[in-house]
């Protein structure tokens, strides 16, 4: 696919402005998203007024809506928060570090015939700025930031926007369907109800 001359953003706002018009497109340049999210260098004055913390689990903040064709949002962690075992919904998923560090471990999907514990792929610590990639066909993920002094930070892309995931017990690959929900939109708290089923997802 030929590749769209674009400019390094040098705002926040510059991405979100590059990142519509990459998505005008009928087929997504994964490259290239994550490239350019990449190239964002992160600077929390410009993010800040998102980043809304929860003392028992991770939280997640809606930053823009892509005209539909994409959510925008802000994760954070705090110490030794992390996801369960899940997957992205046929989706593109693109995750850009802009604060601390954060563990991603790769999983296979179930084998449901046997019913046993789930086969680790890998494992990697995500730095400051790097930005990861994962669809359903690479396989199930879990997130989480070990740390237990600092918070972590990080920009998803998730393209198509969902609704829901399925979430995956380790052990046994059992999966439970949850509903995605917002801790805030667009720097603002949505109402508490909305957010009750978030967890770990």
């Amino acid at each position: 696919m030929e590749q769209t001359e674009v400019m390094k953003p040098e705002t926040l706002n510059d991405l979100i402005n590059i990142l519509h018009k990459l998505f005008e497109a009928d087929e997504i340049n994964v490259e290239e998203v994550q490239d350019i999210m990449e190239s964002y260098e992160s600077k929390p004055e410009e993010w800040m007024k998102y980043a809304k913390f929860d003392q028992f689990r991770y939280t997640r903040n809606l930053v823009d809506e892509g005209n539909g064709k994409f959510n925008l949002m802000l994760l954070c962690w705090g110490e030794g928060h992390g996801s369960s075992i899940h997957d992205h919904t046929d989706s593109h998923c693109f995750m850009k570090l802009l604060q601390g560090q954060l563990k991603e471990t790769l999983f296979e999907w179930p084998d449901h015939k046997s019913h046993g514990a789930m086969v680790q792929k890998s494992q990697r610590i995500l730095q400051e700025n790097q930005c990861a990639y994962i669809n359903d066909s690479i396989g199930l993920h879990r997130v989480e930031n070990v740390s237990h002094t600092e918070c972590a930070v990080s920009l998803h892309l998730y393209s198509p926007p969902f609704q829901q995931c399925q979430t995956f017990d380790q052990r046994t690959g059992h999966k439970n369907t949850v509903k995605m929900t917002f801790w805030s939109k667009f720097g603002a708290r949505t109402p508490f109800e909305a957010t009750v089923s978030q967890e770990n997802n």
